[in-house]
């Protein structure tokens, strides 16, 4: 059994919290809200610490989904910083050049990233006012111009990636200068990047979409046999809405609408919902086994209903229902295993990232989650930039028109991005969210029922043993065999009954582990932060 030893310390403090993937990203954010910024100047300075930091998983060619309450207004806003795929990518354009899956990497898996804007966005609609953009992105490009040391799992995830860095000399010419990759703690120098992030600091959203630096991108992306022009950029937009959500034992549970695929936890909580918490406790056979079977069926709704709203009318009324949660559970074998799961009947049809959060003092909260999708993202630095461009076409996209995840001129794709915010009685509780592809809504679900089925304090919750039912929604990996992949530390006698309920036990090895949660939990107006040791972040508060 787990022993309930934590790797760090819950942190608790009244004024300001930031749960941050990287220690450098929570100095950032603290700095701004000790200087009177708000959660919104907070959030984008940590951004933009992260685009340097782990420069493989997020920056300015990245997708960006938020959740941001208002204290003021009480009200929570839901932001959509995701761009389209396009114009010209129709799946004729790729079977006519020999393309029977959409390419993984290089200039045709890119969609205009929507980064910049969503942080532009956040800014103008609920910064403080008190700090500027270049203000806030002043440690980014410090960290860009003189180098930024790697962190323990940044240098693991940098040579795990080490065939990508090779296969284009824009990006080995940055992470292998002397044609070995990095280790921890060597310093890595981005001087195009800080020019960039320079750039955009002085320039805001025109420069990066509109002006220079989109005709920089533009040009490079189609020099390299890539469909993306001007005109893409130059129609970017963040989309701001009201947010989808559920109720879960007396949590109103809130995410971003499609294209994110939070839709997925939210119907995972409705079938949940029916059993006990005692049956969801951490560690059991039954805990596992209904929330692993819970996850089949929502992921097979989402690949066979959900797409781009704009083309696809998506279901979530009766997704979100809770008496098509019941009829869902109905489909659950409580004591097997269901190697195939198809999607339920509607009765009416009408129709490798990185996560933090911040509090501030006045009550506002962001749920922040931005990605070049996979690792490395496409894994081409534009020459002369210093900007990894996201693959998000190219790993959420299919070629089968029958599919609602089809890709078509100025389509957006299914997001595996999804933050994550729970109120009581109209007011934050809990803000929380993870890393991780389609290990995102397992480990997410996983984390708040561990809060709220399990009473745990933040930091156990996240630091808990978590496991990961595959494959998921990738379309890379839609083939695989079904297996239940497990960290160590789940009691022997729980895997035993697993193996015997048919699931193929796999255990996880150490740096494949489950995400990298980041909450903040909030609790007769204090404020405690959790961290994942599974990276290199950390919590900090005041």
């Amino acid at each position: 059994m787990v022993t309930g030893r934590l790797s760090r310390a819950m942190v608790v403090a009244r004024r300001g919290m930031v749960a941050t993937g990287h220690p450098l990203a929570s100095a950032a954010g603290l700095r701004i809200l000790t200087a009177g910024g708000n959660a919104v100047d907070a959030a984008v300075a940590i951004a933009g610490v992260l685009g340097v930091a782990q420069p493989m998983m997020s920056g300015l060619g990245a997708d960006t989904f938020m959740l941001v309450y208002r204290a003021s207004e009480r009200k929570l806003y839901a932001v959509n910083g995701s761009g389209v795929a396009p114009y010209a990518a129709t799946t004729g354009w790729f079977a006519k050049h020999g393309h029977r899956t959409m390419p993984l990497r290089g200039m045709l898996a890119v969609s205009v990233p929507g980064a910049v804007d969503a942080m532009v966005t956040a800014l103008e609609r609920w910064g403080s006012g008190r700090f500027p953009l270049g203000h806030l992105l002043d440690a980014a490009i410090g960290y860009a111009d003189e180098g930024v040391p790697l962190a323990p799992k940044v240098a693991f995830w940098v040579r795990q990636s080490a065939e990508v860095i090779a296969q284009f000399p824009s990006t080995a010419k940055v992470f292998m200068p002397q044609g070995t990759l990095p280790r921890a703690g060597d310093v890595v120098v981005m001087k195009d990047l800080a020019r960039s992030l320079r750039a955009v600091a002085a320039g805001g959203r025109e420069v990066f979409y509109r002006g220079d630096l989109a005709k920089q991108l533009a040009a490079y992306i189609q020099a390299q046999g890539g469909l993306l022009t001007e005109r893409e950029f130059a129609e970017h937009r963040s989309e701001v809405y009201e947010p989808i959500a559920t109720t879960y034992r007396g949590h109103t549970v809130c995410t971003t609408a499609p294209p994110s695929q939070g839709v997925i936890v939210l119907e995972m909580l409705n079938i949940m919902e029916g059993y006990s918490p005692e049956q969801l406790r951490w560690g059991t056979a039954d805990a596992v086994h209904l929330i692993a079977e819970a996850k089949k069926l929502a992921f097979a709704d989402r690949l066979a209903y959900l797409g781009d709203p704009r083309f696809i009318d998506n279901p979530l009324d009766t997704l979100l229902s809770k008496d098509y949660a019941a009829r869902r559970r109905g489909a659950l074998d409580p004591r097997h295993a269901q190697a195939e799961v198809p999607a339920g009947p509607l009765a009416e049809k009408v129709g490798d990232t990185t996560y933090f959060c911040v509090a501030d003092a006045q009550g506002n909260l962001v749920s922040y989650i931005t990605s070049l999708s996979a690792s490395f993202g496409c894994g081409e630095i534009v020459a002369g930039t210093g900007i990894l461009l996201n693959n998000r076409a190219g790993r959420g996209f299919v070629l089968d028109e029958r599919h609602p995840n089809c890709i078509g001129p100025g389509k957006r794709t299914m997001h595996t991005l999804m933050p994550f915010m729970a109120l009581r009685d109209g007011v934050p509780y809990l803000a929380w969210g993870t890393p991780g592809g389609d290990g995102q809504p397992q480990w997410n679900t996983q984390v708040f029922t561990n809060i709220v089925d399990g009473g745990l304090a933040v930091q156990e919750a996240i630091e808990r043993p978590r496991w990961f039912s595959f494959p998921g929604t990738d379309p890379a990996t839609l083939s695989a065999a079904a297996e239940l992949r497990m960290e160590a530390g789940f009691p022997v006698e729980t895997a035993a009954t697993l193996t015997a309920r048919g699931h193929a036990i796999r255990e996880m090895g150490e740096m494949e582990s489950g995400g990298g949660s980041q909450a903040i939990l909030i609790e007769d107006g204090v404020l405690y932060g959790g961290s994942d040791s599974r990276v290199d972040g950390c919590a900090i508060g005041y």
